[in-house]
């Protein structure tokens, strides 16, 4: 028969109980008239633990499930069992999750009187414990570290066994596995022969995982799924720790708040009242010290969640991890989960570091010349720019065709300038003897992009574009509009410039979108039909408040849509176009 019990209450219990003879007890059973013993019979089980009278002592670890616990930092937890049999088979697991721990597993003698069929009063509980822990017994097994680590004995002699675990480093959930039935329960995924996790495939934002699938799922027919877990820091050796690692909060318990509805027996287990009795003569795992200084321990607040990522992903055995950075180093480890006990073994992880970014090529820019660049959606083009003279300034011309697209400047490495550029733009930037500067030109995010750019060290250097208005749009007036012309508008600046008016006619559907698409700034007249054309003209106003011309379109058709483009031209022959302007002339007149 395996008993067992704990000397304090902090723990929170995920309990599955499976049918067996083995039956277990709340607390030891040192006198004729012990509690009631927890048994594999679920809804027994499940009534017993709600009837405080029986269950006041302590949290339960029933024999075939895994229980969930928390340690205080330096603060030993105890948990006993009884084993009545000689030659009796017992399996414990202990497996960390917040930090490292040390955890021995003792054997002492039973108590004459509590063995056979004793008689007379129970002995108090407290005077129980005492006895217990006055006396050492003999150390089984000890252990210290982060790894799930067991002890396994095929033939157990009877006797009184204590569980002892220590967290030196911080507060720290854990989980603890008992058993007097190790080859029926068999609680963890099984792992395979080999059970490493291999990286078949490798781009610059997919990796792909492999492993053998556990015997578990596939030859004992369990319901078993996998978990996948990515981070950038380090292999984990249980699916716990990296739970605990992404949570904010801890993954599997609060840690107990004074003050929070806690009777005076509660903080008594709970280690806030430290019997002396209990902790002053067994210094073995923890120091006095250690005792005050949980009594004034005040609690930081959590760290943010790490940048961990958890994937339950079924049954499956390969496994592509996308949306990854390139050239940066991952750290990936597949846990075999058993979908009806929540248990859970691990696979031996894996690393690996993403592929670099394609080197693009550098586009060498002349001095005073101008560039076409095309760029792909989110893409990016990065532009040289090395002066064979000494110069005192360098002057950018930047004009976006389309969307916005971010210019970023370096000279020998030190950034200069970094904004978003939309329309036609001009910066000035400070020059250095034998500098070199490198523009990197990102496109936008809805779709690829087009921009022209040109460098120039000449201080007489003159705007390539014509100047432009803040407003570039082409106003209609509907008023004037007849079923053959229409009337528009548009703003000029105090520079004299050549503009062209050109026409479309589109089909009735023709919508918003579609001229969205069609607005390239950087198409000049030179893409236009000679039959779209309809005139040119020279225009500018020394006042701003006048700078606006007007002009009548004749020749048009009743009922029908056209789209109409203005087009400046500069003095170097640079056009730029004015937003285009969807009319539609009168059906009926």
């Amino acid at each position: 028969m395996f008993k067992i019990s704990s000397t304090t209450l902090n723990w929170s219990i995920s309990m599955r109980m499976f049918c067996g003879p083995v039956s277990l007890v709340l607390a030891l059973v040192l006198g004729t008239v012990a509690q009631k013993l927890p048994t594999r019979d679920e809804g027994l089980f499940q009534m017993q633990i709600r009837d405080k009278a029986v269950f006041h002592d302590s949290s339960v670890m029933p024999d075939g499930a895994e229980i969930s616990g928390y340690l205080f930092r330096d603060t030993p937890k105890r948990y006993f069992f009884v084993v009545e049999e000689d030659n009796t088979p017992l399996s414990v697991t202990i497996t960390p999750c917040d930090a490292p721990l040390e955890w021995k597993l003792t054997l002492q003698e039973l108590p004459e009187e509590a063995s056979g069929e004793g008689s007379g009063e129970p002995e108090p509980l407290e005077e129980q414990k005492q006895q217990v822990t006055a006396n050492e017994g003999t150390e089984l097994f000890n252990y210290k570290g982060n790894d799930v680590e067991s002890f396994i004995s095929t033939s157990s002699p009877s006797g009184l066994y204590q569980l002892e675990l220590l967290s030196t480093e911080k507060d720290s959930n854990f989980k603890v596995y008992g058993t007097t039935t190790p080859e029926s329960d068999q609680p963890y995924p099984e792992l395979p022969y080999d059970p490493r996790v291999d990286v078949t495939a490798l781009g610059r934002t997919t990796v792909t995982l492999a492993w053998k699938p556990t015997p578990t799922g596939s030859l004992m027919g369990q319901p078993v799924q996998y978990c996948v877990v990515i981070n950038k820091e380090h292999n984990f050796k249980s699916l716990c720790a990296a739970e605990a690692k992404m949570s904010s909060d801890d993954t599997f318990m609060a840690a107990p708040k004074p003050g929070r509805d806690f009777s005076p027996f509660d903080f008594a287990h709970f280690g806030f009242v430290p019997s002396e009795n209990d902790f002053g003569k067994d210094r073995s795992l923890a120091t006095n010290r250690a005792l005050s200084n949980k009594l004034s321990r005040s609690y930081s607040p959590k760290p943010k969640t790490a940048d961990i990522q958890k994937l339950f992903i079924g049954n499956k055995n390969i496994f592509t991890v996308s949306d990854l950075k390139p050239d940066t180093q991952y750290y990936f480890d597949v846990f075999a989960v058993n979908s009806a006990t929540n248990t859970s073994t691990a696979y031996v992880g894996t690393f690996a570091r993403t592929k670099e970014e394609a080197r693009q090529k550098t586009v060498e820019l002349k001095d005073g010349k101008m560039a076409d660049v095309f760029i792909k959606r989110k893409g990016s083009k990065f532009l040289r720019f090395a002066p064979v003279s000494s110069h005192q300034r360098v002057t950018l011309f930047v004009h976006a065709c389309l969307d916005t697209v971010q210019v970023q400047v370096r000279r020998d490495g030190k950034l200069l300038l970094s904004q978003n550029v939309e329309g036609v733009r001009q910066f000035q930037l400070r020059g250095k003897a034998k500098a070199k500067y490198l523009i990197r030109v990102r496109g936008s995010r809805k779709g690829a992009s087009t921009l022209k750019i040109l460098a120039s060290t000449r201080a007489s250097s003159k705007q390539p574009f014509p100047s432009l208005p803040e407003d570039t749009r082409i106003k209609a007036f509907d008023k004037l509009r007849t079923c053959s012309s229409v009337t528009v508008a548009w703003l000029g600046t105090q520079e004299r410039n050549k503009f062209c008016v050109y026409r479309r006619e589109v089909a009735e559907g023709y919508g918003e979108e579609q001229r969205r698409r069609e607005q390239n700034q950087c198409a000049g007249p030179e893409t236009r039909r000679k039959s779209e054309k309809v005139l040119c003209k020279y225009f500018h106003s020394p006042n701003l408040q006048k700078a606006v011309t007007t002009e009548t379109i004749t020749g048009l058709e009743a009922g029908k849509s056209y789209l109409l483009d203005v087009y400046v031209v500069g003095h170097s022959g640079h056009s730029v176009k004015y937003q285009s302007k969807l009319v539609k002339t009168r059906k009926y007149c």
